[in-house]
């Protein structure tokens, strides 16, 4: 609600101009562009003057306001801007210097002054606030998190009552950094410390004005915006797998295992690093990342395969690259097979079980024909064991 500060004399009251003498368009003439002059309102399809009697810079600084020409550098009595040709319609105007029209202000009416073309009201206001321009200061839009961005805000053309600048970023209502300044300085360079993951986004810079009358604080159109990224790698986490008779934490020579590494945050273009570490030296393998997890395969473990694994996160975005901090230590060492379930003892094994088999199934053969040949007769036998007999004796006889 528009405020009325007029002070209340005897035979005066204090009314709003707009409900009285409502008016359809403001405007500035006589001076050296359209945001200097005397000012002059439409009423009825007629210009008409002001009178100065009360006039200020609380009512200058509205109609530059309302205009949207800045602030009032100084309001002007006495037709400085030369007399008006028409009507002075309006006798003493009373504003608070908050309000964003002439129409909310307060008149008072009743006054015996007597206003001429004499008492024409004018203002010279500082001119419409141009828009400033933002440049990055940092040679690169993409930064890791905690580190600082640095903006540069600058006015080509402008007012010199500038106070202070603003960095804004898109989507949050207060600035994130305030710089003030001298009146002469158009420049001013915006730091943005301690990057976080909530800061990535769009920004643009804001100045603000300051003229005579506290109240005359204006704060200039945005500026261009520039976009910034913040990258925030986490730690990535890894695993292995391989055969299961393997004891915790080593492979089996000559049996293939392979190393997984994963994230939580995918960034287009990455890459996972498996970083070797070994007696002997370091050995890097390196895969892209099109999701968010890889597999390193490793098809028949060697004692060069032995060490401790780390896995990193690798990004390259606007020129520059990030990597992530290394996992924890997965340490596997390679170990040989069991020299009993070594392949050539188990040869040997399926071998000789397999002779054994062969020849107890030849016995089991040979054993089954003889039992269906014909027995001898008593009488051939008698004649062999005699025949056999007669042949030791012989032979002891002989001894």
């Amino acid at each position: 609600m528009p405020s009325c500060l007029c002070i209340l004399l005897t035979g005066l009251s204090c009314v709003l101009w707009n409900a009285v003498m409502g008016f359809d368009g403001l405007r500035l003439v006589g001076g050296d562009d359209e945001c200097s002059g005397r000012v002059e309102v439409l009423r009825h399809k007629q210009w008409v003057t002001v009178c100065d009697h009360g006039w200020g810079f609380r009512e200058a600084h509205v109609v530059c306001l309302e205009l949207g020409c800045g602030f009032a550098e100084y309001p002007t009595q006495g037709q400085a801007f030369g007399p008006g040709s028409t009507a002075i319609w309006i006798k003493h105007v009373q504003c608070s210097g908050h309000e964003s029209s002439l129409s909310q202000c307060s008149v008072i009416l009743g006054s015996d002054l007597q206003c001429t073309h004499q008492n024409d009201a004018g203002v010279k206001c500082s001119g419409s606030l141009f828009k400033p321009t933002l440049a990055m200061v940092s040679p690169h839009t993409v930064f890791s998190v905690g580190e600082s961005v640095r903006f540069s805000c600058h006015i080509l053309v402008g007012p010199s009552h500038v106070s202070d600048f603003h960095l804004h970023k898109d989507g949050v209502l207060t600035p994130l950094v305030t710089q003030r300044v001298e009146q002469s300085q158009s420049r001013v360079e915006l730091t943005l410390s301690d990057l976080e993951t909530f800061h990535q986004g769009s920004y643009s810079c804001r100045y603000m004005i300051k003229g005579n009358f506290p109240a005359h604080l204006l704060h200039s159109p945005p500026s261009n915006s520039i976009n910034i990224t913040v990258v925030d790698l986490l730690t990535p986490q890894h695993w292995y797998n391989t055969s299961l008779d393997a004891p915790p934490g080593s492979v089996i020579r000559g049996h293939n295992f392979n190393i997984t590494c994963s994230t939580l945050q995918q960034y287009p273009g990455a890459s996972f690093q498996l970083r070797l570490v070994r007696t002997n030296g370091t050995v890097r393998h390196s895969l892209p990342a099109p999701a968010p997890f890889v597999t390193f395969t490793f098809p028949s473990a060697q004692t060069s395969d032995e060490g401790y694994y780390y896995c990193l996160y690798r990004v390259q975005l606007g020129g520059r690259t990030f990597v992530s901090r290394e996992s924890q230590p997965l340490p596997i060492s390679v170990r040989d097979p069991d020299p009993l379930l070594s392949p050539l003892m188990i040869s040997w094994l399926v071998s000789a079980l397999t002779f054994v088999i062969a020849a107890i199934f030849i016995l089991i053969v040979a054993k089954f024909l003889c039992n269906k040949q014909k027995k001898p007769s008593e009488l051939a036998r008698e004649t062999r064991t005699c025949v056999d007999n007669t042949y030791v004796a012989l032979s002891i006889n002989k001894l």
